[in-house]
């Protein structure tokens, strides 16, 4: 695996058509086919699901509470679920809504009187957030935003984060500032949990893609307008989309340009995985054809995995709770300059994004995607229901 790491590491190497020429020597997980939609619950079996695990790897737990995290459980296990129940659950659940209830008043003082800034799309859905004022207002939102997130992931038991910067990730020198060397915009991430959401806050604050419904949300739908999230349907597959990635398009090129703006956080998997993988990246995050902050996630784990993969939302947040430590492992890559031939090739660019992230996190490449995790789910949810 070193020498593999060696041997991609430098950009030419990395600087390959996609078509034909490319050669990776790492297992591809293959889509081959959808299971039949007329297969009932009681054809599968422990096997099945077993051949099953092998195909969506990307999606497989790889925790003691096995699938969907409901495995049986030693007892010194569920001795400690029920301790945790009783003591550190509460105490996180008080202050967590404590911490939440806390940063909405302080967007909700320093928005007052204040005009949301607006942009529609294609469809003329309205785009609406904060993230544009300027002044003591937006030093306030931003600085607590951060201290408040880190704070969050303390109470979740992330007690210390372990990061590794291979370079600096911004120019921040003036000497070293010209025409030439232009500030990235977007910064690019695997994702694996919605606890990723709060470490990217803690350390850039960013923007964020999100769902139309987030705005709309008691608490969290003021604070998402303060992070200037970019709201989308994801169901949708009509023209809305591309007037979404053109506003993405345009908060990229803004941030790259205005150093007071906001930068993009994207996950170009569209969909979180166990953290081993990395699912294919959609070309969407670089058309902007700006240069991106490469960043990747892991979280080592001995007991519950806090990959949100194939585990349903409460389970996860109650597992999640009941843990008394979680580790979070980031890998800060230097700021990657696209290539006049990625410029003009979006998906050439997402494709060496991948391959370089996932060659320097050793994470495994798959070409399963949202479609396929909904399947496994699907299957899962048959199988332990019969």
């Amino acid at each position: 695996m070193e020498s593999e790491m060696k041997a991609v590491s430098s950009k030419d190497q990395i600087l390959q058509p996609i078509e034909g020429s490319v050669k990776d020597d790492r297992p591809l997980l293959k889509s081959e086919s959808n299971l039949d939609e007329s297969s009932s619950s009681s054809s599968y079996t422990v096997e099945s699901i077993l051949e099953l695990e092998k195909k969506y790897a990307a999606y497989v737990r790889n925790d003691v509470y096995g699938t969907m995290g409901r495995g049986e459980l030693p007892l010194t296990e569920r001795l400690l679920l029920g301790f945790a129940l009783v003591s550190i659950v509460p105490i996180r659940i008080i202050i967590g809504m404590k911490l939440l209830f806390l940063y909405y008043f302080i967007c909700r003082f320093c928005t007052m009187f204040s005009i949301p800034n607006r942009d529609e799309d294609d469809d003329q859905q309205e785009q609406e957030d904060f993230a544009h004022m300027v002044g003591w207002r937006r030093s306030i939102i931003v600085n607590c935003g951060r201290f408040l997130a880190r704070v969050m992931l303390f109470n979740l038991g992330v007690y210390w984060i372990s990061e590794s910067h291979r370079e600096l990730l911004a120019v921040d020198n003036p000497e070293t500032e010209s025409e030439e060397i232009e500030r990235p915009g977007t910064i690019i991430s695997n994702h694996v949990s919605y606890l990723d959401i709060l470490y990217h806050t803690y350390s850039f604050f960013p923007s964020f893609v999100a769902k139309r419904s987030v705005s709309k949300l008691p608490l969290v739908g003021l604070i998402s307008k303060c992070l200037g999230c970019v709201y989308v349907q994801r169901e949708s597959k009509s023209s809305i989309q591309k007037g979404v990635s053109g506003v993405i398009t345009k908060r990229v090129l803004e941030a790259q340009k205005n150093r007071t703006a906001p930068m993009m956080m994207l996950f170009p998997e569209g969909t979180t995985s166990n953290g081993d993988f990395l699912l294919p990246f959609k070309s969407g995050a670089f058309l902007s054809k700006t240069p991106v902050v490469p960043v990747i996630l892991r979280y080592p784990c001995q007991r519950f995995s806090p990959a949100w993969d194939s585990i349903s939302g409460l389970r996860h947040v109650v597992l999640l709770l009941c843990q008394f430590v979680n580790y979070i492992e980031v890998i800060r890559l230097p700021i990657y300059y696209p290539s006049d031939q990625e410029k003009k090739d979006p998906k050439l660019y997402a494709h060496n994004i991948r391959k370089l992230m996932a060659c320097e996190g050793n994470l495994v490449l798959s070409d399963i995607g949202l479609a396929e995790k909904r399947i496994y789910h699907a299957v899962l949810n048959d199988f332990l229901q019969s």
